[in-house]
């Protein structure tokens, strides 16, 4: 009988994987802009790692968040001489990510997303259907 509601759990799964995802976006939006002393590091950009969760039918049962991968702790150094965190020749670190990017990342993720949610709408569906044909 688990196998019956195995679509409702894949879908479970892909669903908290792009949360994850879109999370981590946002962490990186929200940091797009901070600026740090070229003696320390950059914000470095999140990304999310993931694996399938393995069954024992060898197909799967979804994606489960393996961990996180981090950018280049070297941002960009830029120069800025008026600002406070300046060292002595006027360089500081930003990230080295793009809006742009992080845009496009989050629209990915949402689709993904939605995607999933119209996968488990569609199985809660089809298994009310059966379980309604027995009435």
């Amino acid at each position: 009988m688990s196998q019956v509601f195995s679509t409702l759990g894949v879908a479970t799964s892909g669903m908290g994987v792009y949360k994850t995802w879109l999370d981590a976006v946002a962490d990186n939006v929200a940091n797009i802009d901070d600026v740090s002393a070229t003696s320390g590091p950059a914000f470095q950009e999140r990304f999310v790692a993931v694996q399938p969760i393995p069954d024992a039918t060898g197909v799967g049962s979804g994606a489960m968040v393996a961990g996180a991968q981090f950018g280049n702790p070297n941002g960009r150094v830029t120069y800025e001489p008026d600002n406070p965190l300046a060292d002595v020749n006027g360089m500081v670190r930003r990230p080295d990510m793009e809006l742009s990017d992080q845009m496009v990342y989050m629209q990915l993720a949402q689709r993904g997303y939605q995607a999933n949610v119209a996968s488990f709408d569609k199985a809660k569906e089809a298994y009310e259907a059966i379980l309604s044909i027995g009435k």
